[in-house]
């Protein structure tokens, strides 16, 4: 199942033969013996919107950085507008008329939207700040472009979806002719994705020209006008969407066919991880926990969707064990649990999928070796006499790099140097291992392109058919939607009541996440 989302329009508005807005030439980027971008050419038109796919590591991100002036190109040129962009000058990308609307938002919460749109627009020559403009001008942009905000709210005020809003204003308030979008619907539930592909049409339909990178292919399919993909750091295709396929695009996107995996008929076991009644604190920004019951069954994925925010954090921190109840009641298998902590969660099987592999997951300047053994060196199984048996570690690390086709130099290597995508595998390893009765995958897909979800989502489902409970938690619906055997929603602290498979539309939870109808916790 997937959102309802609007045709792509029949092409871009603008001549095909006019001069590009956009002109890649050539270009090339290189870390040491490592190329990140390999001779890439395209060119962007007025009106029109390109996809850009490839899998992690392919080279999207070296390239953008490129184009905003982050990073300075080896070889290769970039114009706008027909005339060269200079290098390594963020100020001449902002100046020649390009936005980018970043996954994770750069907003100033302690400001207002007014305040965060306008933010960097002043001239340091103007001695006072003309609000009244700035409102009015705001004000036309959001009644032009269908982005209703309050300009005097504050940011914290504001769901996810009009965050973004507020950062796509600061990009059009720019004069932003050509517009990239890195994962633009990421954290937004199908009703927000439905109106920022209503806006994109009117963006277009006034002629201003969208780069689109996702991971989504069938948005990609829904909102683009051509596709190019790369692989490798090279651009290996080329394809107008309409005369294209999702199963096409993926299979040139990672060299190969990608099947999904076959989802079985769930034999589900005892409940072997419950909460009943549980209030927490809340984790971060998440929402605290409000009297939650939860029921985890051997043999049964349970999916946990929500808006990000609305305590999906908090419960994982629970469940990983960072986090204790402050009230309510919590058991393992048929143990009531008291007395909680990380080491407890190892202790009693769980394994543990972190939703952030940067900051919670990993260890960036320790080895792989290191990072695979970190949640148990202090196990015989690693530990001699108080010494780290090291020949042990090493080869656990070289059996997780081959069985799970992680691509690392060696070993010993930073893990920092790895691909997400291969530092999620590794991760994924030593959570699966040895075979854990009670597993947290926490967005273990996030930011993944095709093929490493396909990995991923098989590993996952084969540990569930060896009897292993799994709560996965995802703001992406199509993986809950494809995976689940039982869904719940998260809104506010509380949890809905669960439905099966296929029991409730897509629609539907949507209209839960955004705290609409059924609101009763789990019995």
């Amino acid at each position: 199942m997937t959102n309802a989302l609007p045709e792509p329009d029949a092409g871009p508005q603008a001549d095909a033969g006019a001069t590009p807005v956009l002109r890649l030439s050539s270009i090339t980027k290189r870390f040491g013996p490592l190329v990140a971008n390999d001779a890439i050419s395209f060119e962007l038109r007025k009106g029109e919107v390109i996809a850009l796919l490839g899998e992690n590591g392919a080279g999207k991100t070296t390239l953008m950085n490129i184009l905003f002036g982050h990073y300075v190109a080896d070889e290769g040129s970039v114009e706008v507008m027909g005339k060269p962009l200079a290098a390594g000058d963020p100020r001449a990308a902002l100046d020649a008329g390009i936005g980018m609307v970043h996954q994770h938002f750069t907003l100033a919460e302690s400001m207002t939207v007014l305040e965060n749109i306008a933010l960097g627009t002043q001239s340091a020559w103007k001695p006072r700040f003309d609000r009244s403009a700035a409102r009015q001008r705001i004000a036309r942009l959001s009644a032009d472009f269908g982005l209703a905000l309050d300009p005097d709210a504050p940011i914290t005020s504001l769901s996810v979806g009009e965050r973004q809003r507020v950062e796509i204003l600061k990009a059009l308030y720019r004069d932003a002719r050509i517009l990239i979008l890195d994962e633009p619907t990421a954290v937004l539930t199908p009703s927000e994705t439905d109106a920022l592909f209503g806006t994109l049409k009117l963006l277009v339909g006034q002629g201003l020209s969208i780069i689109f990178i996702s991971h989504k292919l069938h948005e990609v399919m829904a909102v683009s006008d051509r596709v190019l993909v790369l692989r490798a750091g090279r651009l290996v295709a080329e394809r107008k969407t309409a005369g294209s396929s999702r199963s096409e695009l993926a299979a040139l996107m990672v060299g190969q066919e990608v099947a999904s995996p076959t989802v079985a008929e769930p034999k589900p076991g005892p409940v072997v991880f419950e909460l009943k009644g549980v209030s927490t604190q809340g984790q971060g920004n998440a929402a605290r926990l409000d009297g939650v019951s939860l029921a985890l069954r051997a043999g049964e994925i349970t999916g946990l969707a929500g808006v990000s925010g609305n305590g999906q954090a908090t419960l994982a921190a629970l469940m990983a064990g960072t986090l204790s109840p402050a009230s309510g009641e919590m058991a393992i298998g048929a143990q009531a649990i008291s007395d909680w902590s990380p080491r407890a969660a190892l202790a009693h099987g769980i394994g543990r999928i972190p939703e952030d592999r940067h900051a919670f997951g990993t260890i960036g300047d320790m080895s792989v070796t290191e990072n695979v053994i970190s949640e148990r060196y202090r196990t015989p199984r690693f530990s001699r006499y108080g010494f780290l048996d090291w020949k042990a570690a090493r080869a656990f690390a070289e059996a997780i790099v081959r069985d799970y086709d992680v691509k690392c130099p060696s070993p010993e290597a930073r893990i920092r140097l790895l691909s997400g995508g291969n530092m999620q595998k590794l991760i994924l390893g030593r959570a699966l291992d040895p075979d854990p009765a009670i597993i947290l995958a926490n967005q273990p897909t996030r930011g993944l392109d095709v093929g490493a979800v396909s990995f991923v989502h098989r590993r996952l489902l084969e540990a569930r058919d060896r009897g292993a409970a799994i709560l996965l938690i995802s703001e992406d619906l199509e993986e809950i939607l494809a995976l689940s055997d039982q869904i719940i929603v998260m809104s506010k602290g509380r949890l809905s009541t669960p439905s099966k498979r296929g029991q409730r539309s897509i629609r539907e939870l949507g209209e839960l996440m955004a705290g609409q109808g059924d609101s009763a916790d789990a019995a």
